[in-house]
C-alpha cells in the first residue's frame, strides 16, 4: 500500500445528485473495517469535471481514475487498489480505439488535453478547508501584492496580462478596473457576478463549489488595486452548495486574517458579502444585478452613467464574473508574461467551457484560448454519441449562435467567434447531432429569452415574443416564406434598440441559424418537411408491408390505438388519428415503421 493515499470523491452538484455522498459513507465504513481510517484520507471535492462518467473517484498519489462508481464497488476498490495496489479494471475508462483500460487521469484524453489554471484546485482539494487551499499556493498572490507591489503596479500587471472578462463580451479587465479610479467617492464596491443562467452552463457554479477561496483572493487583490473596502458575490439561489461553500470560505478567511480590517498588517480593509439572487436571467446584466442587491426588481437601466461612475447604491462599482476573479491570483503570483503565453494575441489565457449535449464526454473543459472547436468536441469530448454525425454546436448560450460542421476548425476566441456570428459568452457549448432541428433550436432559445425578458423595454418584450410566435408557426408547418425576412428585420431592430445585453443578443441564435441553416427553414415552409425528422407536426408514419412481421407490438403500444391489423399480417397506421409520438418506431423490432 502506497503512503499518503487520498481518495478523492467528486461531490459537486452533478455527482452528489448521483450518489457521491453515499460513496463517502461507504468508504468511511470500509476503511474503518479494514483499520485504514488513520492512514487513508477521504476528500469530498468539488466538481472533477468528468460529468458524463460521474460519480468519479480518484486515488492519490497514483491518480487512478474510477468512473460511474456505486456504493457496492467500494469494498472492491479498498481491497484491491488501496490494500494491494491493483486496479479494478471494470471501473476504469476504456480507450475508444483499443478498448484497453486507462489507469490514470494523465492517460484519459478528456483530462490530458486540457490546461487547467482556474480549475487547478477543483476536484483536488476539500473546498471547505482553507488549509488545503493554502497548501497549493493559496493566498500567496495576495501576500505578494500587499508586501511587494503598489495598487498601481497590481492593476498594471492585470492590464498587461490581457485578461478579458469571462462572463460575456470579453471587456478588458484591467481597463475596467482603471475606469473606477478617476471618480472621487467615499465608498466604492466590487461585485462577483455568479448569476449563471445560460442553459447548459455550470462553470461558475463549479468554481464556487470547488475552489471558493480563489474567487475571494481574486477579489481581495482587486480591492487592493482599486481602493475598495467592500464587495458582494451575487450567486443564484439555485446553487445552494456554491453558496454554502462560499460562506464557509468567507468565515475561514476572516478567521485567518485574509478578510476584515488591516489584512496581513497592510492597512487593507475588505468586507465580503454573499447575496442570493432569485434566479432571473436578466440579473446577469450588471445594472439589473445591482438593482436586485439594492432590494429592487432586477431590471436594467439606461447608460451612461456607467457602473464605474455610479453603480451599487449610487457608488462607483466594478463587476466581474466568477471565472475572471479566479484568474487574478494566478496572474499576480506567476506574472503577466507567464499568463500571456496561453491563448491568442487578443484573447489571452484559458477558458472554461461546459460541454453538453450530444457528445460522449460531457463536463467541464478548460483549454487555452485559440483551441479549435474540433479539438474540444472530438479530441476532448470524444465525439458524437451513438455514432451520429455532428451537425452544429451552440456556443455562448441564448446570446450566442450555432456553428456548423464546416467551421469546426474555427479557433475559439472572442474576435473569431464574433466574426462567425457567435460569441464566447459565459462558455456554454451545446453539441447537436444530425437528429437536431435547427429551426426548433432557434425556437428553444427564443422561448427562453422571451420568458426571461424583464419587460422594461418594448423591443425586447414584444419583439422576442413575436419572433417566437413566427418560429413556432414554422416548426408546425404553418410558416410563410416572408417569415424569414420578418425574422431578420425584427432581429436587427431588437439588437439596435433594446435597453440591455439580453435584448441586444437575443436574436443571435436566429441570425446564426438563418446564416448557416437557411435551407432547413425553407424546407419547413416550402416542403412542409423537417430534414432532421424532429418536428412532430411535420412527420408521417407508415408501415412497410414487406418488413412487417405482423407481431402487433406497434399496435399494442400505440397510445391512441391508431394502428390496426391482424397477427402475422402487415399492420396499417391511420394517419388521421396518429399523434406522431414515435412509440411505434421505438417498439418495432424489424424497422418496419417508416418515419418521414
Amino acid at each position: 500500500m502506497a503512503e499518503n493515499q487520498r481518495i478523492l470523491v467528486c461531490a459537486g452538484t452533478g455527482c452528489a445528485s448521483s450518489g457521491a455522498h453515499k460513496l463517502i459513507d461507504a468508504l468511511k465504513l470500509e476503511l474503518n473495517k479494514q483499520g485504514l481510517e488513520e492512514t487513508v484520507s477521504i476528500v469530498g471535492t468539488g466538481c472533477q469535471g468528468f460529468c458524463e462518467k460521474g460519480p468519479t473517484v480518484v486515488i492519490e498519489p497514483q491518480q487512478v481514475l474510477y468512473c460511474s462508481v456505486k456504493p457496492e464497488d467500494i469494498a472492491e476498490i479498498v481491497a484491491q487498489d488501496i490494500m494491494k495496489g491493483e486496479r479494478v479494471e471494470r471501473l476504469l475508462l476504456l480507450d475508444q480505439v483499443t478498448q484497453k483500460p486507462l489507469s490514470t487521469m494523465s492517460e484519459v484524453p478528456f483530462f490530458a488535453q486540457q490546461h487547467r489554471i482556474v480549475l487547478k484546485n477543483c476536484g483536488v482539494i476539500d473546498p471547505q478547508k482553507i488549509e488545503e487551499y493554502i497548501a497549493r499556493d493559496g493566498y500567496a498572490a495576495l501576500k505578494k501584492v500587499l508586501k511587494e507591489m503598489s495598487p498601481a503596479e497590481t492593476l498594471e500587471e492585470v492590464r498587461k496580462s490581457g485578461l478579458r472578462g469571462r462572463g460575456g463580451a470579453g471587456f478588458p479587465t484591467g481597463k475596467k478596473w482603471a475606469a473606477i479610479l478617476p471618480t472621487p467617492s467615499d465608498k466604492k464596491y466590487i461585485i462577483c457576478n455568479g448569476d449563471e443562467g445560460d442553459p447548459g452552463a455550470f462553470m461558475d457554479r463549479s468554481v464556487l463549489e470547488g475552489d471558493p477561496h480563489s474567487v475571494i483572493e481574486g477579489m481581495l487583490i482587486g480591492a487592493y488595486a482599486m481602493g475598495v473596502d467592500e464587495g458582494y458575490v451575487y450567486c443564484r439561489a439555485e446553487y445552494p452548495l456554491a453558496i454554502k461553500n462560499l460562506e464557509i470560505a468567507i468565515r475561514q478567511a476572516e478567521e485567518a486574517g485574509f478578510l476584515g480590517n488591516n489584512i496581513l498588517n497592510s492597512g487593507l480593509n475588505f468586507k465580503l458579502n454573499v447575496f442570493a439572487g432569485a434566479g432571473a436571467f436578466v440579473c446577469g446584466e450588471g445594472s439589473a444585478l445591482m438593482a436586485s442587491i439594492e432590494g429592487r426588481r432586477g431590471m436594467p437601466r439606461m447608460r451612461p452613467p456607467r457602473s464605474t461612475v455610479s453603480g451599487l447604491f449610487g457608488k462607483p462599482t466594478v463587476i466581474n464574473n466568477v471565472e475572471t476573479w479566479s484568474n487574478v491570483p494566478h496572474i499576480l503570483l506567476n506574472g503577466a508574461d507567464w499568463y500571456t503565453q496561453y491563448g491568442t494575441d487578443n484573447s489571452r489565457g484559458t477558458k472554461i467551457f461546459a460541454l453538453t449535449g450530444k457528445v460522449n464526454n460531457t463536463g467541464l473543459v478548460e483549454v487555452p484560448m485559440g483551441t479549435t472547436l474540433r479539438e474540444i468536441i472530438f479530441d476532448i469530448g470524444g465525439g458524437i454519441q451513438n455514432g451520429k454525425a455532428f451537425k452544429a454546436v451552440q456556443i455562448g448560450g441564448p446570446s450566442g449562435g450555432c456553428i456548423p460542421e464546416e467551421m469546426l476548425d474555427i479557433r475559439v476566441d472572442y474576435d473569431t467567434l464574433t466574426k462567425a456570428g457567435a460569441m464566447v459568452g459565459s462558455g456554454g457549448l451545446v453539441v447537436m447531432d444530425e437528429t437536431t432541428c435547427m429551426v426548433d433550436i432557434a425556437r428553444f432559445f427564443l422561448d427562453f429569452t422571451q420568458k426571461e425578458s424583464c419587460g422594461k423595454c418594448t423591443p425586447c418584450r414584444e419583439g422576442t415574443k413575436r419572433m417566437y410566435e413566427i418560429l413556432d408557426r414554422i416548426v408546425k408547418g404553418e410558416g410563410k416564406l416572408e417569415d424569414i425576412d420578418i425574422l431578420e428585420n425584427l432581429s436587427y431592430t431588437i439588437i439596435e434598440t433594446s435597453l440591455c445585453g439580453l435584448g441586444n443578443s437575443a436574436p443571435n441564435p436566429i441570425l446564426a441559424t438563418l446564416k448557416y441553416f437557411r435551407h432547413e427553414f425553407e424546407a419547413h415552409i416550402l416542403e412542409h418537411k423537417c430534414p432532421a425528422h424532429s418536428c412532430s407536426a411535420l412527420l408521417s408514419y407508415t408501415i412497410d408491408a414487406e418488413k412487417c412481421k405482423g407481431c402487433g407490438l406497434c399496435a399494442k403500444n400505440c397510445p391512441v390505438s391508431c394502428i390496426t391489423g391482424e397477427k402475422k399480417k402487415p399492420y396499417v397506421v391511420n394517419e388521421d388519428d396518429c399523434i406522431k409520438c414515435g412509440t411505434c418506431v421505438d417498439k418495432c423490432k424489424f424497422d418496419a415503421v417508416v418515419q418521414a
